[in-house]
């Protein structure tokens, strides 16, 4: 799976975007779903950092974190803004960031608190998607060609419609 930043190079205006609204606040603001132990979805609100290097997120001790430890899948959701009806997801893999200087240089970017039990991952991107609801505007989408299914594509898709007679 792609970093963030070899997603951002093959995608630049669809990570811009994605970047813009997971940071829309300020301080990243998102949900994050994970894979529970019995293949059941959760659902948790995170903070993540879209840095120069990479995707982010600190993550403390909880369910959640037992369950990207099992099981690293991952999908995050843009929170939603308030003044655009625009979503935005990734999805792919998380992994427990062992480089001592990243995490030294994320801690006090980001001001991790030093007394609790938390470990950062980074969120590496298999899938991205964007869209605008508006008038003539379709998802864009994206897939790492890396991943082995459908190849990588940046256009925008026609919605699937299937009309039924009654």
């Amino acid at each position: 799976m792609a970093t963030w930043t070899a997603f951002a190079a093959a995608a630049p205006g669809l990570a811009s975007s994605i970047r813009a609204l997971l940071h829309q606040y300020g301080a990243g603001m998102g949900y994050l779903a994970t894979v529970r132990a019995d293949g059941g979805p959760r659902v948790h609100p995170v903070s993540p950092i879209v840095a120069d290097d990479g995707l982010y997120l600190f993550v403390v001790d909880s369910p959640k974190r037992r369950d990207l430890e099992r099981d690293g899948r991952y999908a995050l959701h843009a929170f939603p803004a308030e003044d655009t009806d625009a979503e935005a997801y990734v999805s792919g893999r998380a992994h427990p960031v062992t480089s001592l200087t990243v995490v030294d240089r994320l801690v006090r970017q980001h001001r991790a608190a030093p007394t609790v039990d938390w470990r950062l991952y980074e969120l590496t991107v298999e899938a991205a998607l964007l869209h605008r609801h508006e008038p003539g505007a379709y998802p864009i989408t994206w897939r790492d060609p890396a991943g082995g299914r459908e190849p990588a594509s940046s256009r925008p898709r026609q919605p699937f419609l299937q009309l039924v007679a009654a």
